[in-house]
């Protein structure tokens, strides 16, 4: 079965400057994958050339086996909602929802209508007269009711409010639990992404850091507590991060196996620590996670 998005040695530059280079993964169908990294390290451009609205300058984009933007068809197939939620702001609601079922062969005009008097959204009150949560419903609406297979989401909470961001991100994760829509999500906001995601890929410096189910990542990953200055125990993979004092020296590692040192407490950590650990060790280099097949190496 061809994947909903795979890239392969994906790159694209602006001049002189790379904002993507040898960029390569795989979204499997069904998944929820958070897009994470700093400003600057490619998640736009990333999303932009799976759907399109750039060209590489290197590699190659798919969706669902073909190249993304070549018919209708292949358009229709998926749903992309950027950051500042596109609207005609003299439209009413209405006017935007007619528009989608002229442009859209598979627009679901029932779950429109239904959606929006969930919300409480009138079909009268123009675009520009909505609150930024309400404008930001009816964007992920527009998208939704065209049925896709595939959603991509660029950064589409930024600018909500923290129940704004819970509504939006509970729409979406409906809408894939009731009809299995695959959904690469691009966010800062990390505690919203692990909420939802089962995936996750980590863009640092314009290229793939990590790539791996979130429950198997943090299966892998640890806090390590130990005395001060003392050295690292054995059963690590890798180290990303150390803050030592004299009294205590706090690891965050990647396991190679069962940590037996009585001198070393292990913790979990959470997404949010994962992400920044990673972020923060420039050096790590590409890091692919295939599921274990065994439990907890902690």
């Amino acid at each position: 079965m061809s994947a909903p998005l795979e890239v392969t040695g994906l790159g694209r530059s602006f001049g002189h400057t790379w904002a993507l280079r040898h960029c390569s993964l795989r979204i499997e169908p069904g998944s929820i994958t958070a897009l994470v990294g700093p400003n600057g390290a490619g998640k736009s451009t990333l999303l932009q050339l799976a759907v399109g609205l750039l060209t590489p300058t290197e590699g190659t984009a798919t969706i669902f086996g073909q190249p993304p933007a070549t018919s209708a068809a292949a358009l229709a197939q998926v749903g992309y909602l950027a950051q500042d939620h596109p609207l005609y702001r003299g439209l009413t609601v209405g006017d935007l929802l007619r528009m989608g079922r002229g442009m859209n062969p598979t627009w679901d005009h029932d779950f429109a209508l239904g959606h929006l008097a969930e919300l409480g959204i009138p079909l009268s009150r123009k675009a520009g007269g909505l609150s930024g949560g309400q404008q930001a419903q009816v964007a992920l609406t527009l998208t939704l009711a065209k049925r896709p297979a595939l959603l991509i989401l660029d950064e589409p909470v930024a600018s909500l409010d923290p129940l704004a961001r819970r509504d939006f991100m509970a729409t979406v994760l409906a809408d894939a639990a009731d009809r299995g829509t695959t959904v690469v999500l691009s966010s800062h906001v990390i505690s919203e992404l692990e909420r939802v995601s089962d995936h996750l890929v980590v863009l640092g410096s314009g290229q793939v850091q990590v790539d791996g189910a979130i429950d198997d990542l943090l299966d892998r990953h640890r806090i390590l507590v130990g005395p001060g200055y003392a050295s690292p125990p054995t059963g690590l993979r890798h180290v990303l991060s150390e803050h030592t004092t004299e009294r205590q020296t706090t690891l965050i590692v990647e396991l190679d196996g069962p940590v037996q040192d009585p001198r070393w407490t292990t913790h979990p950590l959470s997404l949010e620590d994962l992400v920044l650990a990673y972020l923060r060790d420039p050096d790590a280099g590409t890091r692919t996670f295939a599921t274990q097949a065994t439990g907890s190496l902690s």
